[in-house]
């Protein structure tokens, strides 16, 4: 049998892409797929939080919305999801700055440096320091999980094909195989369609030749 995501993987796969897009009818129909099938609320909350990074607070923060709705209403119904459990806090001494620099590198390979980071300086920095040191440090989800997410908003994101790229890299080295990629892009496929899944495949592809 070839290689596939994990469940949860999965599950998470519409719900981040339909938020990405601002598809919230089709997000809403995710997030209850998911809640029957076992993710907990704040594990839905965390990828639901995490794309702020990537797609803007108005469709991270729509997002959350329809989630709490329909937890309500599902509580008000008489369905009492799980809540999950909440991320354990960074220890005192925590430097969000250089444990991010040490994720991101881990996660890239090497460390990451470039042109439009010695132009820019402070995206940099807050790259560092807030995405790869505040939100990936959470560990309500792991890595692995973080970047099948981060996948699923890019790829139905038009012109960002730089970043869905260098984000499959990155999913490699958390372990991801092409494998499992190319069962992420089946899963993407049957969630939103040919044009989202025929752009993470050509983008896939590239890193193949």
């Amino acid at each position: 049998m070839q290689e596939q995501l994990n469940e949860r993987q999965q599950r998470i796969i519409p719900i981040a892409a339909h938020a990405a897009a601002g598809n919230l009818p089709d997000l809403e129909s995710a997030i209850h797929r998911s809640l029957e099938g076992g993710l907990t609320i704040n594990e839905i909350k965390e990828v639901l939080v995490q794309l702020y990074a990537y797609c803007g607070f108005p469709r991270s923060l729509n997002a959350l919305e329809v989630l709490m709705k329909l937890v309500t209403a599902r509580r008000q119904a008489g369905t009492v999801d799980q809540e999950g459990r909440a991320a354990t806090p960074p220890p005192v001494e925590w430097d969000s700055l250089a444990c991010g620099s040490e994720n991101q590198t881990q996660l890239a390979g090497q460390p990451v440096a470039g042109a439009l980071f010695d132009f820019a300086p402070a995206i940099d920095q807050f790259l560092k320091a807030h995405l790869f040191g505040d939100i990936f440090q959470r560990d309500i989800l792991d890595w692995q999980t973080r970047e099948v997410a981060t996948l699923s908003a890019l790829a139905v994101m038009s012109g960002v094909e730089n970043q869905l790229r260098s984000h499959f890299t990155l999913s490699l080295n958390t372990g991801l195989t092409h494998a499992r990629l190319q069962h992420f892009i089946h899963i993407l496929e049957e969630a939103c369609g040919s044009a989202a899944a025929g752009r993470a495949g050509q983008v896939l592809n590239t890193l193949y030749k």
